[in-house]
């Protein structure tokens, strides 16, 4: 396959708000060892990607500067080494740069096929979201079948994934949504009670649903001013998983104690500087646990908007107004 020197991509000339991205012309990247060259069909937008074009998230060393972290399209080129994949495959994966451009490169164990019956854009909604949720909601967190976890920004790309993977796998699912339509959302993906946190207080409604219980796990993604009540809604042996920093990074005067009178954890991390093993095992457990659930339709990306590649400003600014419910995704070609 001849393979084109030039290709168009999503240039950030500086930091700032949505419009300082522009569209270029530049090289298409190689893959190197270990690596896919992926044609690009669709690439998903993420809060990551509004946060290193405030400057907010640096792209690490080694990796492509162009935003974008999920596409979907055809393997064009394998490099050394790579043997699970062939040239013309459909692929999605979790990019660690780059995925707003004709090609990008994809680490191969960053990779899976599309599920059966996914077209690219439907594809490309689900890697930086189900890396994500099954990273910190089952691998670190230890959601099991018969507990239960309160999902904050339930109607998000991350939220309504984990919604959906928590019922899936035999959890109470409840969420927190700033409207009535985006909690109703959440209740339509299978949370047991979503709380408009406008207008209620998510402690007092969870304590009241659990029978002051609590929940096992939290997935935050607010930080700072949720984190002592994030506290005081786990049950015993609890965990709060911190994906996020949307309400802040610092938390003063916080009242530590329940740590340690109910034994619990408190665990975090971010996709992104995780090594090329760690993606691979989260990969390879997605591709035995969840891509069955995917291709059985018993769990699907929810998509807000498509929008075409030119139109990434507006993309941007759609991710900031937080109105979407799911996932927005940008179709090339």
């Amino acid at each position: 396959m001849s393979m084109p020197s030039q290709m168009r991509f999503v240039d950030l000339p500086s930091f700032g708000a949505p419009d300082v991205m522009t569209h270029a012309t530049g090289p298409c990247p190689s893959a190197r060892a270990g690596e896919i060259l992926i044609k690009v069909e669709a690439a998903g937008v993420n809060r990551p990607d509004v946060a290193q074009r405030q400057g907010n998230y640096p792209a690490p060393k080694d990796a492509s500067p162009i935003l974008g972290l999920e596409v979907a399209g055809e393997v064009v080129a394998l490099g050394e080494g790579v043997t699970e994949f062939a040239i013309g495959d459909k692929v999605c994966g979790l990019s660690n740069g780059g995925g707003y451009a004709e090609y990008c490169v994809v680490p191969a164990g960053q990779a899976l096929p599309w599920p059966k019956g996914y077209d690219a854009v439907k594809a490309a909604a689900v890697p930086e979201t189900f890396f994500t949720v099954w990273a910190n909601l089952f691998q670190m967190a230890g959601l099991t079948e018969g507990e239960s976890v309160l999902i904050h920004g339930g109607s998000s790309g991350i939220g309504t994934t984990a919604i959906q993977l928590a019922k899936a796998f035999g959890a109470t699912a409840y969420a927190t949504a700033g409207s009535k339509d985006k909690c109703d959302a959440c209740e339509k993906l299978g949370a047991t009670k979503a709380i408009n946190y406008k207008t209620e207080d998510f402690a007092e409604v969870i304590k009241a649903e659990t029978d002051g219980k609590g929940v096992d796990v939290v997935l935050d993604m607010i930080g700072a001013s949720y984190f002592e009540k994030n506290l005081s809604v786990l049950a015993k042996d609890g965990c709060l998983s911190i994906i996020a920093f949307l309400g802040g990074n610092m938390a003063e005067k916080v009242n530590l104690s329940p740590i340690m009178v109910k034994r619990l954890t408190v665990t975090g991390s971010t996709m992104r500087p995780r090594t090329a093993d760690e993606k691979r095992a989260i990969r390879d457990e997605l591709l035995s646990e969840v891509w069955p659930l995917l291709e059985a339709g018993k769990v699907s990306p929810v998509i807000h908007s498509v929008v075409p590649f030119d139109d990434v400003v507006e993309a941007h600014r759609l991710m900031e107004t937080s109105s979407h419910i799911g996932k927005i995704v940008m179709k090339l070609g």
